[in-house]
């Protein structure tokens, strides 16, 4: 297999990296398209009804029916907001989410009108930090935009997105740590390069449940999306928001759940390669079809995110801030410092060996973590047990009694 690396990039003509970028920017809002697409029809499938079917065949059009329809719509502009950050908030939520994809691996290196480059448009030595870097900034425009309607429930949604983030992009970071240390790099390209015997969720389970969680609550997705809980804050930070301004968090949104999804697939399921055993096939990991395998790989977490707001209940605030701090953050922090002695001790030691003892201990690990976040998820007693009775009236709900009856019943 041809794996780039750092030294692959810097070479491109000018129109060769306009062509990638043009080609990430189609890609991406292709996929949110298709997204929402496949995000009503896989709901309505698991809830037995039939979904968007009228637009076009089967109701293929639908997305794109809807986004004419927003970009047409009147942009209403509330009395009182502070109007510049008020505009300014949807496009700092889009535009990170955009350019954090830029170092993101399609493939390998393949040759376009004679040129060899790889399947990606640039990379860092501190790719995966760029990444991180780049997808907090795309937080201040939730922020900014609950701050800045000049109505209250906007505010606690961006207020709520704040504790959000702090909670679990310290988890996130810290299991990108594990990865670093095991494939002592932070280049995209080349972490896939390290990737080539063992992916890394063989090697480092727990950081990829860890990772799992987390970019879930980064991206507000069911179970955690608390910053625009419907319930309670009608609509959340975008609630002022209409017409092509809130399509541009709409937009945002998915494209950070593709960001994830491919980052998720870049750390810890080897990226472009085929899995096993297709990986077996002689050319299955080289030129374009490499593209098919990242592709599959970001739908399958696409799918889980569609399973999760379809199956599972908003988790209560205190809920989500104890699986944060006192699940996830712990073990990511232990978790690191198990992997940097397992490979301290085993610096001399055979390659196998090493893998051995990190899969055995990511393997207890892995289940000592989800034990502690069944824990962090029981509901207390005081809220799970029997509601309170009325001495005289039994067991369950009070309810006051019948009347006496003060009639007597004749019979003719």
């Amino acid at each position: 297999m041809n794996f780039p690396t750092l030294d692959s990039f810097g070479h491109d003509p000018w129109w060769l990296v306009a062509a990638k970028a043009l080609a990430v920017f189609v890609f991406l809002v292709l996929t949110v398209l298709v997204a929402i697409l496949a995000e009503r029809k896989i709901m309505a499938r698991m809830q037995r009804r039939l979904g968007p079917n009228r637009v076009g065949p089967g109701g293929i059009l639908q997305s794109l029916a809807d986004g004419a329809k927003l970009a047409l719509k009147e942009g209403l502009t509330p009395a009182g907001v502070d109007k510049p950050i008020y505009l300014l908030a949807p496009i700092i939520a889009v535009v990170p989410a955009i350019t954090a994809f830029a170092v993101i691996p399609f493939g390998p290196s393949v040759s376009i009108f004679g040129h060899h480059t790889p399947l990606q448009l640039t990379d860092l030595p501190v790719a995966v930090l760029y990444i991180l870097a780049i997808t907090s900034i795309g937080v201040y425009g939730i922020v900014l935009a609950g701050w800045s309607s000049g109505s209250t429930y906007p505010l606690l949604g961006g207020l709520r997105s704040t504790a959000q983030v702090i909670s679990y992009e310290i988890a996130m970071g810290l299991c990108f740590a594990a990865v670093f240390l095991l494939s002592t790099t932070m280049s995209t390209s080349e972490i896939i390069g390290s990737q080539h015997r063992h992916w890394f969720i063989l090697l480092l389970l727990p950081s990829f449940i860890i990772y799992a969680i987390s970019m879930v609550g980064e991206t507000n997705r069911a179970p955690f999306d608390l910053p625009e809980a419907e319930g309670e804050l009608v609509g959340g930070f975008h609630t002022e928001y209409s017409s092509l301004k809130f399509a541009m968090f709409m937009l945002a949104e998915y494209i950070n759940m593709t960001t994830v999804a491919a980052l998720a697939t870049t750390l810890f399921l080897g990226g472009w390669m085929a899995p096993w055993p297709l990986s077996l096939i002689p050319g299955a990991n080289n030129g374009w079809l490499s593209v098919v395998w990242f592709v599959a790989k970001i739908w399958v977490f696409m799918f889980v995110f569609i399973w999760l707001r379809t199956t599972l209940p908003r988790l209560r605030y205190d809920q989500f801030m104890n699986l944060g701090w006192k699940v996830l953050i712990p073990t990511s922090l232990a978790w690191v410092m198990v992997v940097a002695l397992i490979r301290a001790a085993t610096q001399g030691a055979a390659d196998s060996t090493r893998t051995w003892v990190l899969a055995g201990t990511g393997l207890v690990a892995a289940i000592a973590l989800i034990a502690g976040i069944v824990r962090a998820m029981r509901v207390p007693d005081d809220i799970a047990g029997p509601p309170p009775t009325t001495p005289g009236l039994g067991a369950g709900f009070p309810t006051p009694p019948l009347p006496p009856h003060t009639r007597e019943v004749t019979h003719a």
